[in-house]
């Protein structure tokens, strides 16, 4: 992650929180000194320590952290995170934006490592999508790389996804890709289509990628009995771990799962001051 992205992340968090001070902290004189320990009060994959740091370094420079723990470990019940040692009134300033951040990133990557143990023994790679937090799309698609999972396209600039709407005002599929294919001659082309016609059409118009959105199962099994060597299957659309595994099974390159980013559970973290 680029330093300064995550700066500027946590100086508008802390804008949001502190605005023009913290006026509970203030009741603590600015010579108390604390430690607090965090830990997590569920399983979690860990994500987001640089955030955590960050935040710590904006509010006061001299608190210490002291990390017991890895990005990306998975995480037992009542494990301890980590310490801060240093102004206490400072410590509590920073603990809200600090968790906020943490227990986020560290939710979404728990979520993508729950889909990625289901994929254990295929092929198929998991995807996230463009659902994502406004404001957070480097961040949890970052959280989703920690969790084990790959990261689709970035946004609307760096690849293509041509959907139903884009096909309908280009006028169909084989022109909207030779389209594409003329205007960014290197630009990864997926198209999405519907059902099986629309398949044959787009493996015709020979994209890179073709998205089977809401297929039922004996069409996607059709659909990868079709497919050229040289074109991805992607699948999505009504997807969860408890089916995302039989999905996989069927052969398929790619399976997107937008709830990995927009159906964000954060996990439960806890600071409490132990001296």
């Amino acid at each position: 992650m680029n330093p300064k992205y995550i700066e500027r992340m946590v100086a508008i968090a802390l804008s949001e929180d502190v605005g023009a001070g913290d006026i509970t902290a203030a009741l603590i004189s600015k010579n108390q000194q604390a430690t607090a320990e965090v830990m997590t009060r569920e399983p979690m994959v860990l994500c987001g320590q640089a955030w955590v740091n960050e935040v710590f370094l904006q509010v006061d420079p001299k608190v210490k952290i002291n990390w017991f723990v890895q990005e990306g470990d998975c995480l037992s019940k009542d494990t301890k995170l980590f310490s801060v040692s240093g102004s206490a009134a400072n410590i509590l300033t920073a603990e809200r934006s600090a968790l906020n951040f943490l227990q986020l990133l560290s939710g979404t990557a728990t979520t993508t490592r729950a889909y990625v143990t289901q994929l254990e023994g295929t092929q198929t790679k998991l995807l996230d999508t463009r659902k994502t937090l406004p404001l957070f799309r480097l961040a949890q698609k970052y959280a989703v790389k920690c969790g084990g999972g790959h990261n689709h396209r970035m946004g609307l600039y760096d690849a293509f996804l041509i959907k139903e709407n884009h096909i309908a005002a280009c006028g169909s599929i084989k022109l909207a890709i030779e389209q594409a294919r003329k205007n960014h001659p290197n630009k990864w082309v997926e198209v999405e289509v519907e059902n099986l016609e629309e398949f044959s059409e787009a493996v015709a118009a020979k994209p890179n990628s073709i998205m089977l959105d809401n297929f039922s199962i004996d069409n996607i099994k059709s659909a990868v009995k079709q497919k050229p060597e040289n074109i991805k299957i992607e699948v999505s659309g009504n997807v969860d771990v408890s089916n995302i595994k039989q999905l996989a099974l069927l052969g398929v390159n790619y399976i997107s799962v937008g709830a990995l980013t927009k159906h964000v559970t954060a996990i439960d973290l806890s600071l409490r001051i132990i001296k």
